[in-house]
């Protein structure tokens, strides 16, 4: 899945240099995107976003297409995809905001039997708990944006995943409890909390899953 992808002129395709065992290394070209041979088919995401399938088939570009000949490109991918993630983790931390907010405020203004639902303990210990996750997805996106471009290679993807798991977590609990707090309408178009909730869904998604990268950050303590 390639995001905005129909939106590129240039896609930068990673692809291994022709070795006898096909195990040369590995490179990156720039692929115009009306290249013969390639192919895109675009749809609609969950959360609204433009995305594409690429399919390349005996696609050919010339020799100044190979970006990186000298460089360490799976080293300079990893870091490249590990800044990513942890720009990713700040948008989640903004959309948890923003959706905790809204749902505070409903909980204010929504009135059940005569009194504003906020009133009810048992909603004020959900909305805490949806506060706590929240805090603890913030410090971790703090830790995702001091470690995201760490040299030593180990220490920076014992960080990314140790974030993104927590942060993943956080956008479901978060996300699921303020649809629920708001009833029938935190499924509608209408408001921001149904919109927040689907990016919330595929931020948790993004640059590998949840359970991805708890099984990453496990396998790195053995």
């Amino acid at each position: 899945m390639i995001a905005h992808g129909v939106s590129a002129n240039i896609l930068l395709v990673t692809a291994r240099l022709a070795e006898p065992d096909a195990t040369g290394p590995l490179a990156v070209f720039a692929v115009p995107h009306d290249a013969p041979g390639l192919r895109q088919v675009s749809y609609t995401t969950v959360d609204g976003v433009r995305a594409s399938d690429v399919w390349l088939e005996q696609v050919s570009v010339p020799a100044g297409a190979l970006l990186n000949a000298a460089s360490d490109t799976e080293a300079c991918i990893g870091e490249i995809l590990d800044t990513g993630l942890a720009a990713l983790c700040a948008e989640a931390i903004g959309a948890l905001d923003r959706i905790l907010a809204a749902t505070v405020e409903y909980a204010r203004n929504r009135k059940q039997f005569g009194v504003a639902i906020g009133k009810f303990q048992a909603l004020q210990h959900r909305m805490a708990d949806m506060v706590l996750h929240i805090e603890q997805a913030r410090s971790m996106s703090y830790l995702a944006a001091v470690r995201c471009q760490d040299g030593d290679p180990a220490v920076r993807r014992h960080a990314m995943s140790a974030a993104k798991v927590v942060i993943g977590q956080a956008c479901r609990f978060v996300g699921q409890q303020a649809v629920q707090l708001h009833g029938g309408m935190g499924v509608t178009d209408e408001l921001d909390v149904s919109h927040y909730f689907k990016r919330l869904m595929a931020i948790e998604l993004q640059f590998g899953s949840t359970d991805h990268h708890l099984d990453v950050f496990a396998n790195q303590l053995n």
